[in-house]
This record gives C-alpha cells, structure tokens and sequence, in this order.
C-alpha cells in the first residue's frame, strides 16, 4: 500500500506540475511587455525598441513598449514587482534609479540587489567632458591645473542634482582634490548652451546632447567616462587614460524580471535580449551615437548591479549631495 500511494503521488505531482512545464517550453505563446519607466522619444526608450523590434522579428511575437514616466521611475520599479512573475512583463532598469536616486533619497521602497531578476543589461550612454573651444585647458591634467590655479575654481555644469553630470562632477572633484563648484541646470540641453556661451567652465554631456556644439566648434571634448575608447570619437582618452581613473560612469539600461519568474524563462529571455542587442542591424543603428551595447550573465549583471549601489553611494555620500 506505502508503493502504491507513493507511485499515485509521483504521478498526481507530475500532473500538476505539467502545465507549468508545457508554459515554460512554449514561452513566449503571447506578447511581451517592457516596462520603460520614461516618455516616449528619449534616447533610452529609442535604443529600447530597436532592440523590442528585434526580439519580436527573432521570436515571431510582438515585444510592446508601456511607457511610465513619472516619480522617477519609483512607481514603475514598484508596480513591476506586483505583476506575475511568467516573463511576459519586464522592467527597463537602470543605475540612476537603482542606484543613485535612493542614495539621493534615503528611500529603498524597493530592493534593487535583491528585488528583482536581472535578465542582462542592454546598452549604455557614457559620458564626455566638454570645454567651451577658447579654454586654455587641452587636457583633462591641464583643466585641473587650470581649477588649482584660479581663485574659486572652476564651475561645472549638470543636467541636474544628482543627475550622471553631477556625480562625473564630483567625482572628479574628490579625485583630483581641485575647486570645482556645482551649477546644476534642468537638463542637458540648457547646460550645453551656456557651455557654449562660455558661461560655465565644464560640464559632463552625452554624447549626443553635446555632439552639435562639438561639431559646431563651439566645444572641446577633453575625455570619455567609459573604460575603453569609443569608436565614435576615438582619438578622445578616456579618464583612466586622462589621469583619472575612478572618474566614470556609464548610465546602464536593462532588462529585470519580477521575482519568482522561472528559471528557465530567465534563461531564454537572456539568451533572446542578448542576441537582439547584439545583432549588427541594432549595433549599426546606435555606434553613430556613441551609445555602447552591453551585455552580460544574469550573475554578471547581479553584481553589477550591487556594484553601483555600493560605488555611486559612496560618491553621493561623500560628496554631501541631496536630493533638492
């Protein structure tokens, strides 16, 4: 009698552990949502569906982007973890949200180590530093000199407190032990401006929000805040190359899933992203904006991950920033 419950155990386990294998091998039987917690039209959500228009075309099924700006991003991060962890809805993550802003804050309404699934990160936006053209800093070593040697410093631009220019700005500050002053502005488009008009001295830019006045003549890239060159502007150092290693940051999008999402589906969703976004018609299609493609393991990016948490609110804390 003990065999025969056992045996009818076994089977009344396997039935109903059926469906949700037969769900996981068919994954994905219906479209699949990303969550991108901006408007329509920035640079994030434009290289987003590029890479959402590839994942359809490999898995002949519809990739839609649900944008939800608003509050930072919070609410989105928030409300992604409520939804069933089946792999048909996922987050557009990044280490602003992740990572600076409950620095910034002080408020971890979500975990983001352990608050999610990371699938890979996508791509990233490192920064470059721009001069106005009549500086007489040709170096990044000869702007700091320049800061040392004039009374007050120099005054450097962000798109806002606690925005990537605003770190880079620190960052460099405490590394190099020269005065420069934070002007922050609301954005980057204002902050490249008044950098043209020679109103502040510096100013950590995408590259895309800088590259007209560069073009232009109007601005002088001095350095590149990624660990390696990029192939748009390769004759521009990077920091490390500059003098300066420690001073970088590349604002990273990726793609998490809530928790308790499978295994399995995690490991298809990886393999799926990573071949999207390394596909030459995406890679193409983004080298002319400086932006890089990147990917890594689930592991890889969990790390990443913690890495920035830890990292970037160090800068934060010893810098003194707050949120405004």
């Amino acid at each position: 009698m003990n065999r025969a419950t056992i045996l009818v155990g076994t089977l009344l386990t396997a039935l109903a552990l059926a469906p949700a294998a037969l769900a996981q091998s068919d994954f994905p039987s219906r479209p699949i949502t990303i969550v991108v917690p901006f408007p329509p039209g920035g640079s994030s959500d434009v290289v987003t569906r590029l890479v959402a228009q590839k994942l359809g075309e490999n898995l002949k099924m519809n990739v839609v982007i649900d944008n939800r700006g608003g509050g930072g991003g919070v609410p989105a991060a928030i409300a992604i973890q409520q939804v069933p962890p089946d792999g048909y809805t996922l987050f557009l993550a990044n280490n602003g949200l992740f990572a600076i802003m409950p620095a910034l804050t002080g408020d971890f309404r979500f975990d983001p180590v352990k608050g999610f699934l990371p699938i890979t990160p996508l791509f990233s936006f490192p920064s470059v530093l721009v001069v106005p053209a009549g500086s007489p800093a040709k170096s990044v070593q000869e702007l700091v000199a320049l800061a040392r040697s004039k009374a007050g410093g120099l005054n450097y631009g962000s798109q806002g407190v606690g925005s990537g220019g605003h770190i880079l700005g620190e960052m460099l500050r405490l590394k190099s032990g020269a005065p420069f002053v934070h002007v922050p502005y609301r954005g980057a488009g204002p902050a490249v401006q008044d950098l043209a008009a020679g109103n502040i001295d510096l100013l950590f830019s995408s590259y895309v929000s800088a590259i007209g006045q560069v073009q232009a003549g109007k601005l002088r890239v001095l350095g590149w805040t990624s660990t390696k060159r990029s192939p748009a502007i390769p004759d521009v150092p990077t920091m490390a190359e500059a003098g300066f290693a420690g001073v970088e940051l590349e604002i990273w999008q990726g793609i998490v899933a809530p928790l308790g999402t499978p295994p399995a589906i995690v490991r298809k969703l990886h393999d799926e992203f990573v071949k999207a976004a390394t596909s030459p018609e995406v890679v193409s299609k983004v080298a002319a904006q400086a932006v890089e493609m990147v990917t890594l393991a689930p592991d890889d990016f969990t790390k990443l991950i913690a890495s920035d948490v830890e990292r970037l609110g160090k800068v934060i804390r010893d810098a003194g920033i707050k949120a405004q």
